[in-house]
């Protein structure tokens, strides 16, 4: 139970994290919200034979449902990462680990269905992507670390 209490509160922290440095991103440069997440789900949805509804009503829960995505991701890496990883590793590789864990978590499965191609993206689109899960991965690694202190 303490390793499963671990995962989840680090990966929180990480998650919440990784939020405000694209909210933060958003803000400062002025760019909307990626519609990735979004379309992951339409496309999950379709393959699935889901039906999210119609318009507006759809593009809602599409939304919602990409965002509870992104904190399951967020919560399922440190949770496989606190329950496979036994000794306390040095905060940078652990910050290394969770910031990768996360990035192929959340990249993966979009790239597997065609919503996206890291291949083509441009300097501004890896650093919008790449800039949060580092945010991620150091705060979840710096928190795991610190509930593993006895």
């Amino acid at each position: 139970m303490r390793t499963l209490s671990r995962g989840l509160i680090a990966g929180a922290a990480g998650t919440i994290t990784l939020d405000t440095v694209s909210y933060l991103d958003m803000a400062l440069r002025g760019r909307p919200a990626s519609t990735t997440p979004q379309r992951t789900v339409r496309r999950l949805c379709d393959l699935l034979g889901v039906d999210l509804g119609e318009g507006e009503e759809a593009d809602n829960r599409g939304a919602g449902l990409g965002a509870l995505l992104g904190y399951a991701t967020g919560l399922g890496a440190t949770l496989v990462y606190a329950a496979t990883v036994r000794r306390t590793p040095s905060w940078p590789r652990a910050a290394t680990l969770l910031t990768t864990m996360a990035m192929l978590g959340s990249n993966t499965p979009m790239t597997i269905l065609g919503i996206t191609d890291p291949r083509r993206w441009s300097a501004a689109d890896w650093a919008a992507d790449v800039l949060p899960h580092l945010a991620y991965g150091a705060v979840a690694a710096a928190v795991d670390n610190s509930l593993r202190s006895p």
